[in-house]
């Protein structure tokens, strides 16, 4: 059986912003994260990502942009050899009360029905509280990187069992090795 791990975008592939990640210029990959991400593809990891867009439905951009910036995440990884197997995106803002917006768990249940496999276990990488809080309420294993709001995060009450890295590159050097 393949494994899965989940991965936010903003702060754990590429670069955050506090003014929205809002064009495809704006998108610009953390180092060594395409790299990681071709890694674990290329050893068998199915690679899911699960994102808030509220720059959706703040106007901010629209959906053939953040559709371009995802074709540019899928093009510089198949460049290294790997794939990005999913991508799951909230595109509600916070008070629209959805399901799928972290830390609600909504854009979880879809990746575990979409490749149907369990989430017990599965690594989700996050930069933030809400990332992990999603992730441990359906059964997975945190694990936060310092990169984007990461560090800032590291120095709140994290999940039980929170694994804490640099950055993504570190992540997938630790899943391999184990």
């Amino acid at each position: 059986m393949r494994k899965l791990i989940i991965l936010d975008r903003d702060g754990v592939i590429n670069e955050d912003s506090d003014a929205y990640v809002k064009s495809l210029a704006e998108w610009l990959p953390i180092t060594g994260s395409i790299e990681a991400i071709a890694r674990l593809s290329q050893r068998g990891w199915l690679i899911a990502v699960a994102t808030n867009q509220s720059g959706l439905a703040r106007g901010y951009f629209d959906q053939a942009t953040l559709q371009s910036m995802h074709d540019r995440l899928q093009a510089l990884v198949a460049e290294q050899g790997g794939q990005v197997d999913l991508i799951r995106f909230c595109p509600h803002g916070p008070d629209d009360h959805c399901d799928c917006r972290k830390p609600r768990s909504g854009l979880f249940r879809e990746i575990a029905e979409h490749f149907a496999l369990p989430l017990a276990g599965v690594p989700v990488v996050g930069d933030s509280l809400r990332d992990l809080e999603a992730g441990v309420a359906v059964g997975c294993a945190p694990f936060l990187v310092r990169t984007g709001k990461g560090a800032q995060t590291e120095r709140k009450a994290l999940p039980e069992g929170t694994r804490v890295f640099d950055n993504l590159a570190a992540v997938a050097d630790f899943l391999l090795e184990n």
